[in-house]
């Protein structure tokens, strides 16, 4: 394969996928925006998802409930909005950056679709909607919830000075973790921190994977990750961040008091996890995104198993 079928292959696989329903659907005004915050690949959404999902499953379990419903719902509205939020900083601060690389050229503001004016007006926006979630908490959520704001603000940042910007990535979107479990118990509790840890571990497997997809490009600007860093030895890596996880949340149900079925559960997701470090391809962009792109399967029998291990 040639460079140019090489470059032509790693866009296909990584930019937005062509011929989506937001090219059908939506007015032309609204296509760039919908784009900017990701509406085109919901995977994000899922991962900013599903640990506000644990941490809410994992409290309710605690408090000898059935999953509550009306915050699920919450979560997941809460969660479209402050991705897209996040994903609409994220472009505004690398811009620049994002014009240099094949896999973000098209994005809509280094394409020129969307002005960075219009952006922060539709940042502000998405805050708003966000903060009218948060309010429908208990004041415990509310500014735990709040405090995240400096992650996401931060985060960004992270990959122009250190190798792990994944880390802060982790720290960010884990965060749910605790939002979940404040909802339903009003405080910040041991089997909270462990699922937040846990997640942090999780990221770092994650997205390294994804990081592999930009490496050369990130070389070439400056840009670090710890798929950088990592490089050849990324596997063994991988194996090492998710050997973690499995253990940290084992932790955590063990600390709720979760039965037998959130282990059996835990031994199948980690079961999962062994199949993604074993297999994936770092050096192939679309393996590298179908591979993280599974992470939304280990969330949800994770979550199962958070929601049987509490009977």
């Amino acid at each position: 394969m040639n460079d140019t079928a090489k470059s032509t292959a790693k866009r296909r696989a990584s930019d937005s996928p062509p011929d989506h329903w937001i090219d059908h659907i939506l007015p032309p005004y609204f296509r760039p925006y919908a784009r900017l915050a990701r509406i085109d690949r919901p995977i994000g959404t899922w991962l900013l998802l599903l640990p506000c999902w644990w941490g809410s499953a994992l409290a309710t379990a605690t408090e000898m409930q059935g999953p509550n419903l009306w915050h699920l719902m919450l979560f997941s509205i809460g969660a479209i909005v402050m991705r897209s939020a996040g994903c609409t900083w994220n472009d505004i601060l690398d811009r620049n950056y994002d014009g240099q690389v094949a896999r973000t050229a098209t994005r809509p503001i280094p394409s020129g679709a969307v002005s960075v004016r219009q952006a922060v007006v539709f940042l502000i926006l998405q805050l708003l909607s966000g903060l009218a979630v948060l309010s429908t908490f208990n004041p415990m959520t509310i500014a735990v919830g709040t405090a995240s704001l400096i992650l996401i603000a931060i985060y960004p940042l992270m990959k122009r000075i250190t190798y792990w910007p994944q880390a802060f990535l982790g720290l960010t979107f884990n965060w749910g973790a605790l939002v979940g479990w404040t909802a339903t118990t009003g405080s910040l509790d041991a089997p909270a921190l462990w699922l937040y840890a846990a997640g942090i571990a999780w990221t770092l497997g994650y997205d390294t994977i994804y990081a592999h997809q930009d490496k050369e490009d990130d070389a070439l600007i400056g840009v670090k990750s710890s798929a950088l860093k990592l490089g050849a030895n990324t596997r063994p890596w991988l194996f090492i961040f998710y050997a973690i996880t499995v253990v940290l949340l084992g932790v955590a149900g063990w600390s709720a008091g979760l039965s037998l079925r959130f282990y059996m559960a835990l031994t199948l997701a980690a079961a999962h996890l062994v199949w993604q470090a074993s297999k994936v391809n770092i050096d192939d962009p679309a393996d590298c995104l179908a591979t993280f792109k599974s992470n939304r399967v280990f969330g949800l029998i994770l979550l199962c198993g958070v929601i049987a291990g509490a009977y």
